[in-house]
């Protein structure tokens, strides 16, 4: 089932900015035990060393603080500085890059959401923007490829076309996890309500996934509008991992990583590039505001 719509024009909104700097964890008690979540948010380069230092920091610090799913943001392991990087990087998902951070999440005994990472695609033209599920043995659970490229003419006089690079996926999928059964997406996926609905309804998703490197325009916009709009509608729990800051002299992204409850929330915040120790419990059963 594909879901693609057509490239679209943003209009700016007003601007919102938030000074807070808690960085972000919680409890959830989704499944039948309570497990603790972690959010990262991060300034991903074009550096794969240095990115999965990074990483592997943050992973070591949540299992220290008894975390069981650690979300990481879209593009984690790399962030292009010019054209054609992602391209010559890309591997399949039992390449080295990738099997570097299954030895990572077993060594942690953590899941790992890891979004927006570049695997081969199916021409020496695409890749894939794909969001790997590890979990705490170090096996790829599942995998979700991007369904809705980013295709965008925005504010400012900047253009983005992810489907010059990118292959567009075209499956649904949830996968069962310590905190309940998880929909993965990613970033520009957001805007499309249609899939969130899908995997609520029709594919029985308890908490969405939305690994995201929103840019600063867009962000200020309309992310923390969309985000609790998809919890509201769905009444399932959402957890954004975001990119932020300037990964180099042509990019920046937004950040303010965001975990939201189904009555629509923020119950934790990243508006900074840190990564969690603030702790919430979540309700295992969502309130039910659908009358």
């Amino acid at each position: 089932m594909s879901l693609r719509l057509g490239p679209r024009s943003l209009i700016r909104a007003p601007i919102l900015r938030y000074a807070s700097r808690h960085r972000a964890a919680f409890s959830c008690s989704m499944a039948t035990t309570t497990a603790r979540v972690g959010v990262v948010q991060m300034t991903s380069t074009n550096d794969l060393d240095a990115n999965y230092s990074t990483c592997s920091r943050l992973v070591k610090e949540a299992s220290a603080a008894g975390v069981k799913l650690l979300c990481f943001p879209e593009n984690f392991s790399f962030v292009s500085a010019k054209e054609g990087e992602s391209r010559k990087i890309a591997e399949p998902l039992d390449g080295p890059i990738m099997q570097r951070y299954c030895s990572l999440a077993r060594e942690s005994n953590m899941w790992l959401s890891l979004g927006g990472f570049q695997e081969k695609g199916p021409d020496e033209v695409h890749l894939c923007n794909t969001h790997v599920l590890i979990d705490d043995s170090g096996k790829i659970r599942n995998k979700y490829q991007k369904i809705h490229l980013f295709d965008v003419d925005v504010p400012g006089n900047m253009v983005y076309k992810e489907s010059n690079f990118t292959a567009a996926g075209d499956k649904i999928v949830v996968e069962d996890s310590p905190i309940g059964r998880l929909g993965l997406t990613v970033c520009y996926d957001l805007r499309f309500p249609e899939l969130y609905q899908l995997l609520r309804f029709q594919h029985q998703a308890q908490v969405f996934l939305v690994p995201s490197a929103f840019t600063k325009v867009t962000g200020e916009a309309h992310w923390e509008i969309l985000l609790r709009a998809r919890a509201i509608e769905t009444q399932c729990y959402v957890i954004a991992a975001a990119q932020a800051g300037r990964h180099n002299e042509k990019r920046e992204s937004y950040g303010d990583s965001l975990v939201i409850d189904p009555w629509g929330t923020i119950i934790a915040r990243l508006p900074v590039q840190e990564t969690f120790t603030l702790m919430r419990s979540l309700s295992p059963t969502p309130r039910n505001a659908r009358r």
